[in-house]
């Protein structure tokens, strides 16, 4: 049997999976197991990975794209190829595999042509609440690995998945971050609180494009904290150096730090440092809920979220309008946390359906290699739902 871990979409979602992979090598000796994608900066970071892993034994697969495109792709600075071509372009290497276990959902482009009974399996890349990851066509994939009973509900409500549909498989980001941050430092050391930013993306959602500067210049004033702005990675994408431009009148301070888009963003080395979250609607924030504590949301938008179940995350501390609230917010996020911490862990352990003691990536490679065991290669995989 022959599984590929696709990926399609910039760094942030290796981080998904990767650790599903390199526990399917380990533990399913009948399972050939490859990590494919279309640039060499993505297979170069998965091989620097491995070394957490090494007796997994893999293939790192660059996916196949014409010189022109390659040249294009340089020349533009672009950190992903087109992601609809890539999948046309390498139909006859995708259909050789049982499963294709992917983060994202533009891979079901590939129900457009006959797949010869491959399983295209869906993970997701995060545990939010919003109404983007809840969408009807998560019901096209063959197989969805949800991380809890939160997510696995509300798919259900909405019909995405079936019964025989889904697995609970925990969420192998955790033991990948939790191998990684065994060596890391702590980021400043002056007593100050930390606060970490991390507006989303979509303009339509984030606060970035309101307020973000005056966000900063509030840090850079603030006598009482340091500040990490760590955004979505793709608010940025690719973090070239003129982008850094804008922020340059932040470098002299030395209890603020800009990232945007290392690494580090990602791979909760500022979620896990910090004492305070500050954002929007960005699912990191459950990430964050991984250790309880103090947490403020920015409503931009004056949006009407106290019913609102894709806002639902925002009953975890407390939402302020702007700049004008923040230090208030900021003070009584943290005089209140305790009345927000039974809460936050609720609303953490029903989302992430985690065992004590127990890394997710060997259960999830285990769901993932018993549903394909059960299919077999030969039965014609299903349509969409």
């Amino acid at each position: 049997m022959k599984v590929v871990f696709l990926y399609l979409a910039q760094f942030h979602q290796v981080l998904h999976t990767f650790p599903i992979a390199m526990e399917m090598a380990r533990s399913s000796p009948d399972i050939e197991v490859h990590l494919a994608a279309a640039t060499p900066v993505h297979l170069a970071y998965m091989r620097e990975l491995s070394s957490l892993y090494p007796d997994a034994k893999v293939s790192y697969d660059l996916l196949y794209l014409p010189a022109p495109v390659r040249r294009w792709m340089r020349a533009t600075q672009r950190s992903v190829s087109p992601k609809k071509l890539t999948l046309l372009l390498n139909l006859r290497y995708l259909r050789g595999f049982d499963g294709i276990v992917v983060p994202e959902r533009t891979s079901l482009f590939l129900r457009k042509f006959d797949m010869r009974g491959t399983r295209l399996i869906w993970t997701g890349h995060g545990a939010g609440d919003r109404g983007s990851g809840f969408t009807a066509n998560v019901g096209q994939f063959d197989f969805v690995l949800l991380p809890g009973e939160k997510l696995a509900r509300r798919h259900k409500q909405l019909e995405n998945v079936s019964d025989d549909g889904y697995g609970i498989g925990g969420y192998a980001k955790f033991d990948l971050v939790e191998k990684l941050a065994a060596s890391r430092p702590p980021l400043f050391d002056n007593g100050r609180k930390t606060v970490v930013y991390n507006p989303h993306f979509w303009p339509s959602l984030s606060s970035w494009h309101r307020i973000g500067f005056n966000v900063l210049d509030f840090f850079a004033e603030s006598r009482e904290y340091n500040l990490i702005f760590a955004p979505h990675l793709r608010l940025f994408d690719p973090p070239r150096a003129e982008k850094y431009a804008p922020f340059e009148k932040y470098r002299g301070f030395d209890h603020m730090k800009i990232d945007l888009g290392s690494t580090n963003s990602i791979d909760m080395t500022y979620t896990l440092d910090a004492d305070i979250y500050l954002g929007d609607v960005s699912s990191q924030i459950a990430e964050f809920m991984l250790r309880p504590r103090p947490a403020v949301f920015l409503n931009t938008l004056h949006v009407d979220w106290r019913d609102d179940p894709n806002y639902r995350f925002w009953q975890l501390g407390v939402v302020t309008d702007g700049v004008e609230g923040l230090r208030k917010a900021l003070a009584v996020a943290v005089e209140t946390h305790p009345a927000f911490e039974e809460k936050q862990r609720a609303y953490f352990e029903e989302t992430y359906q985690l065992r004590p003691g127990e890394p997710s990536a060997p259960r999830g490679a285990a769901v993932i290699a018993d549903y394909l065991r059960r299919q077999g290669k030969n039965a014609p995989a299903a349509s969409a739902r």
